[in-house]
This record gives structure tokens, C-alpha cells and sequence, in this order.
């Protein structure tokens, strides 16, 4: 039976991991080694031999600074090793592949922008930088796949990111890594990466409910936000056309931008940051009204609205001004 020393790899950042792994591992040995050995030949060197009593040593300066320095020097290579990947890995391309990730008590729920939908299975193609946004329903969860060398937790309340460009085709393991409840060891699935050809041949086989942003729609008129949000005049509440992204004066004076967690918050505490020239208290909280995945669809509607033919976007114009009360 073959058993290897680390997972395969197989994404761009996998095999500059390793080697800052195996970097790290040996320098450690190496030090170890060097400095267990020079206590082991000191005490039997320089052993107390009957009333033997040393002359006393009043040390080197030449000697504390080497010592002092060359440890440093080499600690600062770990740092700027780990310190390149980190950065290299902080930020996703401008072109990234968007995939939601909505973690549960005992499963991954997985949503893509054209509507299919998964729970423990993430499809994915080679070669494309992939765009993980992850929520939590209920605990920490940390989403895991050792194959492509990420791991981030999931923690309640707020959104996380992650990317990777998955570079050879497979299978892998995906796995929570945060400790969540009593059946944690089957939160489990599975990462296909595929050839892009096979990719979208995949992609074009589901999405039978509609877009992301078509569903999040759907609900936007089921919950009867488009009753004060209008799109196309004036009303109660802010025009949410075109907010995605820009720059949101406060009633407080100051300024946030429109994110996914700005949104997000919106959403579930209204009063939390209200908009300038509207009042608080107008819009109801939908806690507890609203899954994340309901909450990540309508982000992506709202985002829709600010991009031109968007799917599942309204067609109407016009941004409406602030005038009566409401949150956006």
C-alpha cells in the first residue's frame, strides 16, 4: 500500500507550499539537531571533574551577535516566504469564476451565478482562477480541500473569501476542518476539476430554477422589498439600481461601500447603517426570514441591478432620490 508523504497537487500554488513545508521542516531539524549537539558535547566537554572549579569567562560580543544574528536572518526567510504566498493568494483576479459555498450543520450548500446548485459537490474548471464565497448558517465550519492546499474558516455573521486555480483534472477530497457538532467527521464531499470543455457541457445540464440572480428576484417580490425599493421611481426606500459597489452616504455623515457584507447587513438589521435623507425604523429585520442562500441571492440580484443586461435584472431606469424613510 502506497501512502504518500502530503496530499496530490493540484492547483498553481500547491507546489510552493510544499516546498516552504519542506523548507521549514528542514531548517527546524537542521537548528535542532545543531543546537541538542552542542548541549551534548558541552556537558560531557565541560563537566564538572571533582572540586574542579572553572575560570570565569567573561563571554564575546563578536560571538552574541553571531548567534543572535544568523537565527534572525534565517527566521526572516520564513517570513518572506509564507509572507509571498499570502499576499500572492489574498486577493483574486479581476476575472475570477464565482462559486457560493453556504456552510451547515452537516453539509456544504453550493450555488453557482448560472443557478446550479449542489450540496457537498464543488465542479470546477482547469486553469481558471475560482472565486469561493463562504457563509455559515449556524457554527464555524472551515472549508478544507488539502488537494489544491487552501483551508478557511467559516465563521457566522459575515462573509469570507477564497481563490484557487485548480490546474490538473480529478477528484479530491473536500472536508470541514473546524470542529462543528457531533457528526462533523461526515461533513465531507467531493471537488471535480474538469476541462473546461466538460466544464461547460456540465454547466449547461443544470440550472433548471433560473440564475442566481433570477431567484434572488423571485424572492425580492415574494418578501415585498420591491413595494418600497422601487426601481424605475421614487419611494419609501432607496433605489437599490446601481448601489452594488458605489460609495453610500450615511445618515451619521459617514460613508461605506455597498458590498456583499454591507448588504447583507441591510438585510438583517436595517437600522444598523441608515442611508442619508431616509429614516430609521422603516424597514422591517428579515432575520430569521431568509437562509445565507436566500441572503446570497439576493446579493447577486442587487448586484445584477447595476449591470447592463444583467440576467434577471429589471429593465426599467432611473435612479429614484432619497425622500420619505428606509434603510438600503
Amino acid at each position: 500500500m502506497q501512502l504518500p508523504l502530503w496530499p496530490e497537487a493540484a492547483s498553481a500554488v500547491a507546489t510552493e507550499i510544499d516546498y516552504l513545508y519542506i523548507y521549514l521542516t528542514v531548517v527546524s531539524v537542521v537548528m535542532s539537531v545543531l543546537i541538542f549537539g552542542t548541549i551534548f558535547v558541552f556537558c560531557i566537554k565541560y563537566r564538572r571533574r571533582g572540586d574542579e572549579i572553572p575560570e570565569p569567562i567573561h563571554g564575546s560580543l563578536r560571538l552574541e551577535i553571531t548567534w543572535s544574528v544568523i537565527p534572525f536572518l534565517v527566521m526572516l526567510t520564513f517570513f518572506w516566504w509564507g509572507a509571498k504566498i499570502y499576499f500572492l493568494n489574498a486577493t483574486p483576479p479581476p476575472n475570477s469564476m464565482d462559486v457560493y459555498a453556504v456552510g451547515k450543520q452537516w453539509m456544504w450548500k453550493v450555488q453557482y451565478p448560472e443557478g446550479q446548485r449542489e450540496i457537498n459537490e464543488l465542479h470546477v474548471p482547469i486553469g481558471r482562477p475560482v472565486k469561493i464565497t463562504l457563509a455559515s448558517e449556524d457554527v464555524i465550519h472551515s472549508f478544507f480541500i488539502p488537494a489544491l492546499r487552501i483551508k478557511h474558516d467559516v465563521v457566522p455573521g459575515h462573509y469570507d473569501t477564497m481563490w484557487f486555480t485548480a490546474n490538473k483534472a480529478g477528484r479530491y477530497h473536500l472536508y470541514c476542518a473546524e470542529y462543528c457538532g457531533t457528526e462533523h467527521s461526515g461533513m465531507v464531499g467531493w471537488v471535480t476539476v474538469m476541462e473546461p470543455a466538460d466544464y461547460a457541457n456540465w454547466l449547461a445540464g443544470g440550472g433548471s430554477s433560473g440564475t442566481m440572480a433570477q431567484q434572488g428576484e423571485r424572492l425580492f417580490e415574494q418578501l415585498g422589498c420591491s413595494s418600497c425599493h422601487l426601481l424605475d421611481r421614487q419611494g419609501r426606500c432607496p433605489s437599490l439600481r446601481g448601489v452594488y459597489g458605489s460609495r453610500v452616504q450615511l445618515s451619521d455623515g459617514k460613508t461605506v461601500q455597498a458590498d456583499d457584507a454591507y448588504i447583507r447587513e441591510s438585510i438583517l438589521n436595517p437600522n444598523a447603517k441608515v442611508v442619508s435623507g431616509y429614516k430609521p425604523n422603516v424597514m422591517p429585520s428579515f432575520q430569521g426570514q431568509i437562509t445565507e442562500e436566500g441572503i446570497l441571492q439576493l446579493v447577486i440580484y442587487i448586484k445584477s441591478l447595476g449591470i447592463t443586461n444583467a440576467p434577471g435584472a429589471p429593465t426599467a431606469a432611473a435612479l429614484a432620490a432619497p425622500q420619505n424613510g428606509g434603510k438600503q
